[in-house]
């Protein structure tokens, strides 16, 4: 298979426009007789459910949460990234570009990051006509803050709850459409499996999760907006309820799966506090503007962090990177506080943790101003740990949280199969092997909003002479067939083991094996390690309840069963990849002062894997990354 980007002709700066001055169109009169089912309703999910609602499609949207306002977007809290040049502080969109593709450690395709940039502008003022209250100065203009891995200040916020806010206004947008009749909502549905007629997308099976009912749905067009996979860890930032089932799924049916080792870790989360945790909690990227990282000089230090004199603390990344100091970027700044912690220095009860420390700050900004910026998280901090940030440092720990990789998508945001779009985290377009905070809610946001709309439209054109899709296929009966199945498998085991103990032994073997940190000896024990766990699985988990009622332990069992593929091919994407590039940091390949060393000869490409077959190896099909514009260069931010 050789794989077309269809990324348009032109000089980088004018790709886009000459895309949409060329891209087909539906007539508004066509748009009534074509339906599209959005699956998710996050920031990705609900603009683009909404968009086509307003444009006159027929929508079918489905999420799994109890409303569209739960969505994980929802807990994004720093802010949005827009190349406003608000402070007037050097900012563009070339500027933005430059900082994107670098921080994803070129691997990365230009015309989408360009893409993403430029339509950056455009979503502030999208946001600010919804209502979505961004953080202003004394005179009412917005407001910028910086994020890790940039020198501007190109970030929007709402204090530290940004994607709640932004979810807000795509989420009453989604609702005025719901409400106008044009867009039909399943809440408290899950996609289980993709149908696929003639090698095109054509609906979805799904199971309503009050009742147990398995439904048949059909449309001219599938748009997965069902945000990543770091849950596979157990431990993570995300909500138990995220998954890759969705992706994992329309993957099984041909769809390319693209960049799986790329998980980020976040180094702003709370510790783990003991083995009962199920989450960890996410402090915002954000806190770095003011806050100090540091850890005691004295290994195995017990004194309070208060008592330690300040030349006896190590702002280890003021240390290490003087030109970004504590806003280097994220994979980089997990890496270093996993390097100190297993070096003995790390702090807090189980000694697995670093200080943020916001005692300089409040000393020059007054306490009163940093409550303005940060109020929510500091009051988040003192109820889940109940100490007084305030007052004395934070602990912090790395966490896994975002995940780069996921389904292969073209220019247009289409997958392998044709007629199956995947937006936001769901797709691995836009952030190379490492994501630059704030650029979740941005990418997520504009794929819904500004690019989509156009792409679906193109691919639609072809449609207006299909006629109505109809679910009483054989392709939708062998589909829900399957789906009854394999539910009525996972019942019939009546095993011993809770599906819980299974996802927090895979997700321990995946972050010892294939998270901050991989190298091949540990690769390939992992991959035999997940083989022998999932042979388990399916001779000893025990799902209580009726696979025909309302059963979160089935749910569950669906979800953890992908993931034990998923993280086969986590494992196999990181073994072929011998280099060190972004989230993926393989041991054997790091310059004698522990930083990364990307290897451009050997692997300057996306690689793309293909399904075949239950016991079969993963394909490998290689896109070629070619840069134009700027040439790769050493990530360094020394």
């Amino acid at each position: 298979m050789i794989l077309d980007s269809k990324i348009p002709q032109g000089p980088l700066e004018h790709k886009w426009e000459n895309y949409k001055k060329k891209a087909r169109l539906v007539n508004p009169a066509n748009r009534k007789k074509l339906d599209v089912i959005v699956v998710g309703t996050g920031l990705a999910g609900s603009s683009i459910a909404a968009s086509l609602g307003e444009m006159g499609y027929n929508v079918k949207s489905f999420c799994f949460q109890d409303s569209p306002r739960r969505a994980h977007s929802v807990a994004a809290q720093g802010g949005v990234n827009a190349a406003k040049n608000y402070k007037n502080d050097g900012d563009s969109v070339y500027r933005m570009f430059v900082d994107t593709l670098k921080g994803g450690d070129f691997r990365a395709r230009e015309a989408n990051v360009y893409r993403m940039a430029e339509c950056s502008l455009n979503l502030i003022d999208q946001a600010v006509a919804q209502g979505v209250p961004f953080g202003r100065e004394y005179g009412g203009y917005l407001n910028n803050r910086s994020f890790g891995g940039v020198q501007v200040s190109r970030t929007f916020y709402a204090r530290g709850q940004t994607g709640q806010q932004l979810l807000l206004g795509a989420y009453q947008a989604l609702m005025r459409q719901v409400g106008k009749g044009s867009v039909q909502l399943f809440s408290r549905h899950e996609m289980l499996d993709l149908v696929t007629v003639d090698g095109k997308a054509r609906g979805i099976i799904v199971r309503n999760l009050d009742t147990g009912e398995i439904e048949r749905h059909a449309a001219h067009a599938v748009i997965l907006a069902t945000g990543g996979y770091g849950k596979i860890y157990y431990l993570s930032t995300l909500a138990m309820g995220c998954n890759g089932s969705a992706i994992w799924r329309a993957h099984k049916k041909g769809a390319l799966m693209a960049s799986p080792s790329w998980i980020q870790v976040h180094p702003t989360s709370l510790p783990q506090s003991g083995d009962y945790q199920s989450k960890l909690t996410l402090m915002s990227e954000s806190l770095r503007n003011d806050g100090r990282i540091w850890v005691p000089l004295k290994e195995g230090e017990n004194r309070p962090p208060n008592d330690i004199p300040e030349n006896e603390r190590d702002y280890y990344l003021e240390r290490r990177y003087p030109a970004f100091g504590n806003l280097a970027p994220r994979d980089i700044s997990s890496r270093a506080a996993k390097e100190r912690i297993d070096a003995g220095f790390g702090i807090g009860p189980l000694k697995n943790a670093v200080y943020l420390d916001f005692s300089k700050a409040i000393q020059e900004q007054g306490k009163d101003k940093i409550r303005e910026k940060y109020g929510n998280l500091f009051d988040m901090y003192l109820k889940i740990t109940g100490y007084d940030a305030y007052k004395e440092p934070m602990m912090i720990s790395p966490s896994a949280h975002f995940s780069m990789g996921g389904l292969w998508v073209d220019y247009e945001l289409m997958t392998t199969v044709p007629g199956l779009f995947a937006l936001g985290e769901a797709n691995f377009a836009d952030h190379g092997a490492n994501r630059l905070g704030a650029n979740s809610l941005l990418q997520a946001s504009v794929d819904g909003y500004f690019i989509a709309p156009y792409t679906i439209a193109n691919y639609l054109a072809d449609e207006i002479h299909t006629g109505k899709i109809s679910p009483d296929t054989p392709e939708f009966e062998h589909a829900e067939q399957a789906v009854k199945e394999q539910i009525q498998d996972f019942m019939n085991i009546k095993g011993t083991k809770t599906v819980d103990y299974f996802h927090k032994t895979l997700g321990k073997l995946l972050y010892d094996y294939c998270g901050l940190a991989r190298n091949e000896e540990g690769l390939k024990y992992a991959i035999q390690e997940i083989r022998k766990l999932k042979q388990e699985f399916y001779k000893d988990v025990r799902v209580s309840g009726q696979g025909d009622k309302m059963n979160t332990e089935l749910e569950k069992a669906g979800r953890v069963a992908d993931y034990f593929e998923i993280g086969e091919l986590m494992c196999y994407d990181a073994l072929t990849r011998n280099e060190s590039c972004g989230a993926h940091f393989r041991e054997e390949f790091q310059t004698p002062d522990g930083e990364a060393m990307r290897n451009d000869t050997e692997y300057q490409f996306i690689s793309a894997w293909a399904w075949t077959g239950e016991n079969g190896e993963p394909a490998l099909i290689k896109e070629p990354l070619i840069f134009e514009e700027i040439q790769p260069t050493v990530r360094s931010y020394k």
